[in-house]
């Protein structure tokens, strides 16, 4: 690696260790033409799969959009940063684990929504009536009375 202050194309590494869950490795290195240390953080490089929308364009997965989708449906709800990151990294993490080279968005819907009713349930039918286009208050009914079911 090039060392970041004079430029000189070989570095040593000194220290490396574990990070971030063990998702990461945190080397120390150090230049062998000025001396200079740097800290650098490696991780695996991992694809995710392109979405297939429910028009049938297919775009690259875009972890944004499924933040801001925990982050509306979580607007005001006592959940915090953590838990929705880390509810993003199952989902992320399961994509891959299919291998798939495409997904489809009701596939990512679905596990926002297992996530989501896990997590907290008046988030959960937050996002399930825009996911689903609810049109009266009776279908809220119906997926509350479903929530129950299964809580008991």
């Amino acid at each position: 690696m090039h060392c970041p202050f004079c430029g000189a194309s070989d570095t040593k590494v000194i220290d490396s260790r574990l990070v971030a869950e063990g998702n990461q490795v945190r080397r120390r290195r150090e230049c062998q033409q000025c001396g200079e240390r740097a800290t650098t953080y490696e991780t695996a490089e991992l694809l995710m799969p392109r979405v297939i929308k429910q028009d049938g364009k297919r775009e690259p997965f875009n972890e944004d959009k499924l933040r801001n989708g925990f982050i509306k449906a979580l607007e005001k709800r006592p959940v915090g940063i953590e838990a929705i990151e880390a509810a993003i990294d199952r989902i992320k993490r399961s994509l891959r684990a299919t291998c798939e080279r495409e997904v489809s968005s009701r596939m990512i819907g679905e596990r926002v929504m297992k996530e989501l009713r896990d997590l907290d349930q008046v988030a959960y039918v937050r996002f399930a009536s825009v996911y689903r286009s609810f049109e009266d208050i009776s279908e809220f009914r119906e997926e509350i009375d479903r929530l129950e079911k299964k809580r008991s």
